[in-house]
């Protein structure tokens, strides 16, 4: 037997059993707490709370650990491509060749969208934000594909899954178009999945598009590097909608959603929006650095630091490097870059910084690299859930195969009024 946690409520001893993962992660059991005392426990946006057991993804932020499915995020970085890592991340190991020609030929069928849904994008405002649109064609995905909504029936899933990860791209690529005027292009299925969406993005008809093999290879590593974070806000969104039995379609709109916010998903947006009013302020950086330390003035440096590492970020340190190729390659003119890598080196070599480890993170440098391949700004979101979305898929996938399944339902603590006499509307004051 393990070990097992003791605690004392009200004159009465209970002991809840431990349970250990396989990088030694600890964690209490108190599933059967409010059974047995009445009492519940409370913990603001879950910070000390697992709301499940999963295979998919560690995470060490005091070590800056981050493995999927046991490899290490550098080594994958290094050697496969974004469709063979969301291979990984869905089904649990790294494909063969004949399985991965076999999901890449999958994808490949499915990535046009139905005429009828063309139509949707004539509905918005030109100036919708793109992830408005994103969520909401995802949505509207299950009511042209009925036949695959089913969560327990493992072919309809199957169909659900190379539904969304080819047509995802195309649909963000057409939110982009619409949104600057241009005509919509079709995807071409002879590219790569990556390349295709590039080509989407940037492509016109009037014109030959010649892709940049330096921005492939990047938005490949950034879709890697964003490819799952463990159980954070979004893809709990997606697990927790999914534990009713919503869909797939339903399921990955919610959480497409919750990453719009600027405190998750937003917040690459959130550090380039900074750094113009930086610009837009004279380009004193040294003055914004200064203003960070002075807990007084609230301001934030966006892009600093991160909730979970308390470390360097891990996939801040892939990334850094194309970055600087990149901007070297570039040879852009813009005075955000050179902001931008005066404040790098203000968090690298300041001591402010360093004692409270707030370095670059993964936001300040994808931000970057999206402007710097002629991203709109409003595209950065909707780029990490590009990346994003063979986590969430994975984590839906395995919250409906686990045989402990149940419908989220977090308990609450209730501080309101107590029970009161109900006033007549004509005696109320």
């Amino acid at each position: 037997m393990g070990e097992v946690a003791k605690i004392r409520i009200e004159g009465k001893d209970l002991e809840l059993p431990t349970i250990v993962g396989t990088e030694n992660e600890k964690a209490v059991d108190i599933s059967a707490l409010r059974a047995q005392t009445g009492y519940i426990t409370i913990d603001e946006g879950f910070v000390n709370t697992g709301s499940t057991q999963s295979a998919i993804c560690f995470l060490d932020g005091e070590q800056g650990i981050l493995r999927y499915r046991g490899y290490p995020i550098e080594e994958l970085c290094e050697k496969c491509d974004f469709v063979e890592v969301s291979y990984l991340l869905m089904y649990g190991e790294l494909p063969n060749a004949q399985q991965l020609e076999h999901f890449r030929s999958s994808l490949r069928r499915h990535t046009m969208l139905h005429e009828d849904m063309r139509m949707f994008y004539n509905g918005f405002p030109r100036d919708a934000h793109p992830m408005a649109i994103l969520s909401s064609v995802v949505g509207a995905l299950s009511t042209f594909y009925q036949d695959s909504l089913d969560p327990k029936n493992p072919q309809e899933v199957e169909m659900s899954i190379f539904r969304l990860m080819a047509k995802l791209p195309t649909i963000a690529a057409l939110s982009h178009k619409k949104s600057i005027g241009q005509p919509f292009m079709y995807p071409k299925n002879s590219l790569e999945y990556v390349e295709n969406f590039l080509y989407m993005m940037f492509a016109v008809p009037s014109e030959d598009y010649q892709l940049d093999s330096d921005f492939v290879e990047a938005l490949n590593l950034l879709f890697i590097v964003h490819a799952d974070h463990e159980q954070n806000c979004s893809t709990s969104t997606v697990r927790m909608v999914g534990s009713s039995d919503a869909n797939l379609f339903a399921s990955i709109s919610a959480g497409i959603c919750a990453l719009w916010g600027p405190l998750h998903g937003g917040a690459n947006q959130a550090c380039v929006e900074m750094l113009e009013a930086i610009k837009a302020d004279g380009g004193n950086s040294k003055k914004y650095i200064d203003m960070a330390k002075d807990k007084k003035s609230g301001f934030r440096l966006m892009g600093f630091g991160h909730r979970v590492y308390k470390n360097y970020d891990p996939r801040a340190t892939i990334i850094k490097r194309t970055c600087d190729k990149l901007l070297k390659k570039l040879k852009i003119k813009d005075p955000i870059f050179d902001i931008a890598q005066e404040l790098e080196q203000a968090a690298l070599s300041d001591p402010y910084f360093i004692e409270r480890k707030l370095y670059p993170n993964v936001d300040f440098y994808s931000g970057i690299i999206y402007r710097a391949m002629g991203f709109p700004v409003e595209m950065f979101t909707v780029l990490f859930a590009l990346g994003r979305l063979p986590g969430w898929i994975a984590h839906w996938r395995e919250m409906q195969m686990s045989p402990s399944k149940k419908i989220a339902r977090p308990r609450q603590i209730y501080n309101g009024p107590a029970k009161r006499s109900f006033i007549p509307l004509h005696e109320r004051k």
